[in-house]
């Protein structure tokens, strides 16, 4: 509430200005960030207030957004209500997850004829405060997929620049690592190791819903074999017991494209682990060792050349959605 008061202006009238609006709280996927881990440090964030408003009828500065960074691929829930809010697959999405509060009006807003020295004015409103929940799954085109200690972040770390976490005991990896894998000069592909399943995983055994979930939004499944396992269990029987647990946990898994790899090729039994998923599966099965080098080119070639005709695919159906639909009496008339 102002007034103004010049010299040689008796009766200058009110003159109180408008709050300014507070700021918006927006999550915004980014690709450039890759992990939620920073976001953990800090359970609060508050977006700036709007400043008040001043005499001579100055509107305060609105408050500037808050805006927070994702990775691509987290899902954001409302934590009281139990919905998702929005899902932020791909870079640049965003959403507003607590709405600013608008400013207040001063007394210059309720000036009339009958009342022209008005001392009343308006408050600003709160804005929206909202408990949410974070959900990041990796989106990647290639999931790694195996038993602990299959190799699937040596061959990661041999095909692209990531650096997992590597030894020779099981779980080693503890949450999914992401590897860009160029197959040309124009040609790559994103390829995610999927920490090391077991049985029971889709019933929430060990971390088995904190890793299944990555494999989601994979296109295609690398499902690596160990010839011979650390545990003595049978190769084969290792294999059926990955492919049930993605069944169980999401039936369209089962049927997601798969290319089937026995590992550690410099092993006397690998050969032999071959033939017999061979034999079973009725597929070709591809041979390699991460430690030699053997078999890789040949796996991002495959790998490659089965992405494209997934990519192929996609972008005509995308067209066909997009493309108009002319209605008979439209074409008709035309």
């Amino acid at each position: 509430m102002a007034f103004r008061r010049e010299k040689k202006v008796p009766k200058g009238g009110p003159s109180g200005g408008d709050g300014g609006d507070g700021g918006n709280v927006i999550i915004r996927a980014e690709r450039n960030v890759d992990s939620l881990v920073a976001l953990g440090r800090q359970k609060h964030w508050r977006a700036t207030d709007g400043e008040p408003g001043r005499g001579s009828t100055w509107t305060g500065k609105s408050g500037p957004d808050l805006v927070i960074l994702v990775p691509p691929g987290t899902l954001i829930r409302d934590v009281e209500r139990g919905h998702l809010l929005k899902d932020l697959a791909e870079d640049g999405d965003q959403v507003v997850v607590a709405a600013r509060g608008r400013g207040g009006r001063g007394n210059a807003r309720f000036a009339t004829a009958v009342d022209r020295a008005p001392r009343n004015f308006e408050k600003g409103e709160p804005g929206e405060v909202r408990h949410i929940a974070l959900e990041l799954k990796v989106i990647a085109d290639v999931g790694l997929i195996g038993k602990p200690n299959a190799g699937k972040s040596t061959l990661l770390s041999r095909i692209s620049r990531a650096h997992p976490e590597i030894a020779d005991y099981p779980f080693t990896t503890k949450h999914p690592n992401l590897g860009l894998v160029y197959a040309g000069l124009d040609k790559s592909f994103v390829v995610a190791d999927i920490p090391g399943l077991i049985e029971g995983a889709h019933a929430g055994a060990g971390l088995g819903h904190e890793f299944l979930k990555h494999v989601e939004r994979t296109k295609i499944l690398v499902h690596l074999v160990e010839p011979d396992p650390m545990d003595q269990t049978d190769p084969l029987e290792n294999y059926r017991t990955i492919r049930e647990e993605l069944r169980l946990y999401d039936a369209t898994l089962h049927d997601r494209p798969e290319i089937v790899v026995v590992t550690k090729s410099e092993l006397p039994t690998a050969q032999e682990i071959v033939e017999q998923l061979r034999t079973e599966l009725g597929v070709p099965v591809m041979l390699l060792s991460a430690v030699t080098g053997k078999g890789l080119p040949e796996l991002i070639h495959t790998v490659m050349g089965e992405l494209e005709i997934i990519r192929e695919r996609e972008a005509t159906l995308a067209a066909a959605a997009a493309r108009p639909v002319i209605t008979e009496e439209i074409a008709a008339s035309t």
